[in-house]
C-alpha cells in the first residue's frame, strides 16, 4: 500500500513537471528570452525583419563613379547580399520549426528544395546566348538540375496516428445553486430542494513515444442543500484517479510514434543541403555572369579598334581624294565602313550597360535603387587565363568526385529513407486496434452532521464527520479504492483505406528509387558534357587565338599593298572586319573556356571548394576577408 502511494506521487509530481522540461527542446531563436518562463511558449515567436540594406563592402569598391570588382569580390557579395541566398537561410529555420512540431506528436510538414538558378546574361536574354562575340548565357549545361523528391509543405499524414506527446494540463470550476420543486418529499424532507455547489477538477494528461497515454487527475465538490435526508450537510466529496492506456497493435511502439520526429531531423540535413545547393548556384551563376561581362567589355574594346581603324581608313581615303591620287567612290565605301562599326559598337555597348545591370542587381539587395549603385559603372578587374596545358579529365574518377560533392545526391538518399520510415506506419495501420487500459481511483467523503435531518434518519458513520482536510487524507491514505481493467479491440473488417495507403507508399518509394537511379544516370551525362565542352572550349581558344594572329598579318599585308597601289579598298576593308570578327570569336572563345570550367566545377559539386567560399560565412552573410582594389586600377583612377 505504501509503495503504491509512492509510486502515485512520483508520477503526479513526473507529470506535472513534464511541461516545464519541454521548454528545453526549444530551439534558442524561437524562444522569447525577454519573457518569464511561464508565459514563453503562450505568446508569439517574433522573427526579425529583413535588412534590405547592402553591406559596407558593395560602398568600399566604389571610386569616383566605377565599381572595381574582382570575381572573388563579386562571390563575396553575392554571399553577402544576394536575395535569393537570403530567401534560402530562412529553410534550416523552418526546418528545426516542423522538428519542433513533430515532437509535439504533430503533422510533418515537408521541406522545400526549390533552387533559383538566378539571371541569364544580356546576351542570352537578347539573342538565346547566340552572337554577339561574347561567351553567351550564364546558363548551368554542366550542373545543371538532377532533380529531388523531396516533399512540399503539404500537411498530410498516412498510416496510425500519433498521439499528442505534449502534456497537457486542465482545470476548471463551477458553482451554482439550483431549486427543484419534490413531488415526493420521503427522500429529501421538503417540499422545495434548494442546493448550494461548488465544484473543481484538474486532470493532467502525458501521451509517450510507445503509445501510452498516461492521465492523473482530482476532482473535488462541496453541497450545501436543505435536505432533510441526508445526514451530511454541508458535504465534501473528492476523487483522484490515475488512467493508463497502451495501443497494443496500432500505434505500438517507438518506430511508428517517432517517426515523423526521425523524418523532421533528416529533413533539417535536406534544408541544409538545398541551402548549400543554393550557394553553389548562385556562386556558379555569379561566376559565369562575371565572366560574360569580362567578354563583353572586351568585345566592346575591339569594337573599338574597328570603329578606330575605320575611322583612321577613312580620313586617309579623304586626304588622298583631295590630292587626287584615289576614286571619290573610295571615301563613301570607308564611310559606310565606319557607319557600320559604329552601330556594332553601340550594340555592344547597350549589351555591356545591361550587363553591369544584372550584376548590380544580384550583387544588391535593394537593387539599383541606390543612385550611386545605378549610375556606377563596374570595371572588372580579373582576366580570363587558360592553363598552358588541358588537364587531365577522366571521366570515372571526376564521377565519383561528383557522387561525393553534390548535394543532389544525398538528398535523394535522405528522401528515400523518409519513405522508409513513414512506411512504418502504414504497416502499423494495417493492424487492428487494441487499447488495454487500466484505471485507479480513490474516492474521499466527509461533512457535518446535518442538524435537520430526519427524526428516523440512521446517523453517520463518525469516519465520515470532518472538513477538506479529511477528504484529503482518505484520498492519499487510499480507504476507498477503485480499481478497473479494460480493453476495446476494433477490427475493420475489410481494411481498405489501410491497404490502399500501404500499396501507395510502397509504389512511391519504388518510383523514388527508378527516379534515383535515373539521377545516377543524369549526373554521368552531366560530367560528361561538362568535360567535352571544357576541351572544346579549350580547342576553341587556341584556335581563334591563331585565326586573330594570322587576320592580324593579312590585315598588315594588304594595308601595305594598298600604300603601294597593289591592291584596292575593298580588300583593306574586307582584311579589317576579318580581323574584328576573329577578335570577338577569340573573346567569344575566351569566355566560352572560362564558363565550361565553371560548369565542370559545379557537375562536380565543386564550386564551393574553386571559390574559397565558406558554408558558414554564407549561413551568417558576412564574409571574413577584405575587399581590395589593384593598385593600377587606382593609379589609373588618380590619372582620370
Amino acid at each position: 500500500m505504501k509503495t503504491s502511494r509512492q509510486l502515485l506521487a512520483l508520477l503526479c509530481v513526473a507529470l506535472i513537471l513534464a511541461p516545464l522540461s519541454a521548454l528545453s527542446q526549444t530551439y534558442s531563436y524561437m524562444q522569447n528570452k525577454e519573457r518569464p518562463w511561464f508565459i514563453r511558449n503562450y505568446v508569439p515567436v517574433n522573427t526579425p525583419p529583413v535588412n534590405f540594406a547592402n553591406s559596407s563592402r558593395l560602398e568600399s569598391l566604389l571610386r569616383a563613379g566605377n565599381l572595381y570588382l574582382s570575381l572573388q569580390d563579386a562571390i563575396a557579395l553575392a554571399l553577402e547580399n544576394n536575395l535569393d541566398i537570403e530567401l534560402q537561410r530562412y529553410g534550416p529555420q523552418q526546418a528545426e520549426a516542423n522538428l519542433l512540431r513533430t515532437q509535439a506528436g504533430g503533422l510533418l510538414r515537408g521541406v522545400s528544395t526549390s533552387v533559383q538558378q538566378g539571371p541569364a546574361s544580356a546576351v542570352s536574354q537578347a539573342t538565346g546566348g547566340i552572337g554577339g562575340g561574347t561567351g553567351g548565357g550564364s546558363g548551368t549545361a554542366g550542373g545543371g538540375d538532377l532533380g529531388t523528391t523531396a516533399g512540399g509543405t503539404v500537411i498530410t499524414q498516412t498510416g496510425a496516428t500519433i498521439i499528442n506527446l505534449d502534456p497537457v494540463i486542465s482545470a476548471g470550476f463551477q458553482a451554482g445553486h439550483i431549486s427543484r420543486p419534490q413531488a415526493n418529499t420521503i427522500g429529501t424532507g421538503t417540499t422545495a430542494l434548494a442546493v448550494d455547489s461548488r465544484n473543481f477538477f484538474t486532470q493532467v494528461q502525458q501521451g509517450f513515444i510507445t503509445g501510452t497515454t498516461v492521465s492523473a487527475g482530482y476532482n473535488q465538490s462541496y453541497s450545501d442543500s436543505n435536505s432533510l435526508g441526508q445526514s451530511l450537510n454541508p458535504l465534501n466529496q473528492g476523487n483522484m484517479s490515475l488512467s493508463i492506456t497502451q495501443k497494443v497493435l496500432q500505434g505500438f511502439g517507438r518506430a511508428v510514434n517517432n517517426r515523423n520526429i526521425r523524418i523532421a531531423k533528416n529533413n533539417l540535413k535536406i534544408a541544409d543541403l538545398t541551402f548549400k545547393q543554393q550557394v553553389i548556384a548562385t556562386t556558379s551563376n555569379i561566376i559565369n555572369l562575371y565572366w560574360d561581362l569580362v567578354s563583353i567589355n572586351a568585345d566592346y574594346g575591339v569594337k573599338k579598334q574597328s570603329v578606330e581603324l575605320a575611322s583612321k581608313l577613312f580620313e586617309d581615303n579623304k586626304k588622298q581624294v583631295e590630292i587626287g591620287t584615289l576614286a571619290p567612290i573610295e571615301v563613301i565605301r570607308a564611310e559606310a565602313e565606319l557607319a557600320r562599326t559604329e552601330q556594332e559598337l553601340t550594340v555592344t555597348e547597350t549589351q555591356l550597360l545591361q550587363q553591369e545591370t544584372i550584376i548590380k542587381n544580384v550583387l544588391s539587395r535593394n537593387g539599383i535603387t541606390s543612385e550611386t549603385i545605378k549610375n556606377a559603372r563596374i570595371i572588372p578587374t580579373d582576366s580570363i587565363q587558360v592553363s598552358a596545358d588541358m588537364p587531365s579529365l577522366d571521366l570515372d574518377q571526376l564521377y565519383q568526385q561528383a557522387l561525393e560533392n553534390r548535394p543532389e545526391i544525398e538528398q535523394t538518399k535522405i528522401n528515400i529513407g523518409n519513405t522508409k520510415i513513414g512506411i512504418a506506419g502504414n504497416r502499423s495501420q494495417l493492424l487492428p486496434s487494441l487499447d488495454v487500459s487500466l484505471n485507479f481511483q480513490n474516492n474521499g467523503l466527509a461533512g457535518l452532521l446535518n442538524p435537520n435531518r430526519l427524526p428516523n434518519a440512521m446517523p453517520p458513520d463518525a469516519y465520515f464527520i470532518g472538513s477538506r482536510s479529511d477528504v484529503l487524507g482518505q484520498l492519499f491514505r487510499r480507504n476507498f479504492p477503485d480499481y478497473s481493467l479494460s480493453f476495446q479491440l476494433n477490427i475493420p473488417l475489410r481494411n481498405r483505406a489501410a491497404r490502399a495507403d500501404m500499396i501507395i507508399e510502397e509504389i512511391s518509394l519504388r518510383q523514388q528509387e527508378i527516379r534515383q537511379q535515373q539521377q545516377l544516370n543524369q549526373l554521368k551525362v552531366s560530367v560528361q558534357n561538362s568535360i567535352t565542352a571544357l576541351r572544346q572550349a579549350d580547342a576553341g581558344v587556341r584556335t581563334a587565338q591563331k585565326s586573330r594572329i594570322l587576320q592580324e598579318q593579312t590585315l598588315d599585308a594588304e594595308q601595305k599593298k594598298f600604300v603601294l597601289g597593289a591592291t584596292t579598298i575593298f580588300f583593306v576593308i574586307q582584311a579589317q572586319r576579318d580581323l574584328a570578327q576573329a577578335r570577338s570569336a577569340e573573346v567569344a572563345a575566351l569566355g566560352n573556356y572560362a564558363k565550361a570550367k565553371n560548369n565542370l566545377d559545379q557537375s562536380l559539386g565543386l564550386t564551393l571548394q574553386r571559390s574559397n567560399v565558406s558554408i558558414d560565412e554564407a549561413k551568417t552573410g558576412t564574409v571574413a576577408r577584405e575587399s581590395q582594389i589593384p593598385l593600377e586600377y587606382l593609379q589609373q583612377n588618380r590619372n582620370n
